[in-house]
């Protein structure tokens, strides 16, 4: 039988790149098949190169909250296509960068821009444990913050898809540092702490959940971590790489009203181009070189074309606060769409099938999924011109560039499915 030309690729990807993808879940590990290649994407589409046309879930993991090819960014790129691609030297849209993300998060005084959200939590940690002189760092079991050597202790996103627990490679000794705890526990953090509060610089958290799928924090979860962290002079980090400007436009911290010390962001920070940011209290950053002595460094930090499309893009969701709305709706239609027996988490145009009848609230509840049942859902709803993240410990997005017509599309292919399909286990 004739390959296709995503199968001709993979094959030939596989002899030169590690597994034939360049970041391990788009390897179809947890569903098996080919990845489907891209050659192009259009507002809330995917074409791959045999010219199949995809409705699209994963958006780049988050961040193209306007769509593929979003006029306002791709305007930003030309002009700035005209000026430059780099300069290892700073310019003034840098500093208006700087100036939005503060005003849209309050809690952000101060920002330094780096290049990706694993460098963007791996900064995070070294500032901390500069300020408060500490190296332990609490994380959560399913929580994902980049692959950062101490991070990568039961962390989710593609460690989960590959049922990989701890990676190799790390020494022990920095493992050590870290405290893994389940999420949604109050208790734990509480029990952490009074055994070695003294120790921790810390607590790093995703506020809602999205490397083991969607999961939700529970109400009183995050008010706590600001409260320990707080009484025992740790700091509290909170992930929004995935979140910020995404679930509003000050990010889960506005919608859960919680005030981090620190805040990494990644993802729409770009308009969809590599780009991420972390900041926090202006006592905390000036601690960063060149004012403070811990040192953190990048040449393409700032980098022209991601700044300008970042800039765009946050400049828009600022001036057109009705996304939200309409994200919300499209959301809430998607998740009305499950039966029984299957539990939807969702938080704005962040949503999650998890094939299990229990609620989601950790990473162990997330794990009682039926896997095999997930893997028959991806290919049917892919076959139906459904593109969704290919692993049940994953977070889908939804766009404004989707329509109804995509959501209703969508709905029908899901609830097709469903019909034929024996319940999940619980």
């Amino acid at each position: 039988m004739r390959l296709s030309r995503s199968q001709e690729i993979f094959a030939r990807a596989q002899t030169l790149i590690p597994g034939g993808v360049n970041s391990p879940v788009r390897a179809f590990r947890g569903v098996g098949g080919t990845p489907p290649f891209i050659a192009r994407g259009e507002g809330s589409k995917l074409y791959d190169v045999d010219g199949n046309e995809y409705i699209d879930y994963v958006g780049s993991w988050g961040p193209l909250i306007l769509g593929h090819r979003a006029p306002p960014v791709l305007d930003a790129l030309r002009e700035t296509l005209d000026i430059g691609t780099s300069f290892g030297a700073p310019t003034e849209r840098e500093v208006d960068l700087a100036a939005l993300i503060c005003e849209c998060v309050p809690s952000i005084e101060m920002v330094r821009l780096v290049n990706s959200g694993t460098e963007a939590t791996m900064s995070a940690l070294r500032v901390a444990r500069g300020y408060t002189g500490r190296d332990l760092t609490v994380k959560f079991e399913g929580c994902y913050h980049g692959h950062v050597d101490s991070l990568l202790v039961k962390a989710g996103s593609g460690m989960a898809t590959l049922g990989i627990a701890d990676t190799q490679g790390v020494p022990r000794s920095f493992a050590e540092t870290t405290l893994a705890l389940r999420y949604n526990s109050i208790d734990a953090v509480e029990a952490v702490f009074a055994a070695r509060g003294d120790e921790i610089a810390a607590v790093i958290v995703e506020p809602v959940a999205g490397n083991m799928g969607c999961v939700p924090p529970r109400p009183g979860f995050l008010q706590a971590l600001r409260e320990l962290t707080s009484r025992h002079g740790a700091l509290l980090i909170i992930d929004e790489v995935m979140t910020g400007f995404r679930v509003a436009l000050g990010g889960a911290q506005q919608l859960y009203g919680i005030r981090p010390d620190l805040t990494t962001l990644g993802k729409i920070v770009g308009g969809g181009l590599p780009i991420a940011a972390y900041g926090g209290r202006a006592d905390i950053m000036t601690r960063v070189a060149p004012t403070g002595p811990i040192y953190q460094a990048g040449t393409l930090s700032g980098n022209p074309l991601a700044v300008a499309a970042g800039l765009a893009m946050l400049r828009y969701l600022k001036a057109h606060p009705e996304v939200y709305r309409r994200l919300e709706e499209m959301g809430s239609r998607i998740s009305a769409s499950a039966p029984d027996g299957i539990t939807v988490n969702r938080v704005g145009s962040m949503f999650t099938f998890f094939f299990t009848a229990q609620p989601v609230t950790d990473y162990e509840s997330a794990r009682t999924s039926d896997l095999a049942r997930f893997r028959a859902f991806f290919h049917w709803m892919l076959e139906r011109g459904v593109y969704l993240a290919p692993s049940q410990f994953e977070a889908a997005f939804i766009s404004a560039a989707h329509t109804d017509e995509d959501i209703e599309k969508t709905i029908a292919a899901a609830r097709a499915f469903f019909a034929r399909s024996v319940p999940a286990r619980g």
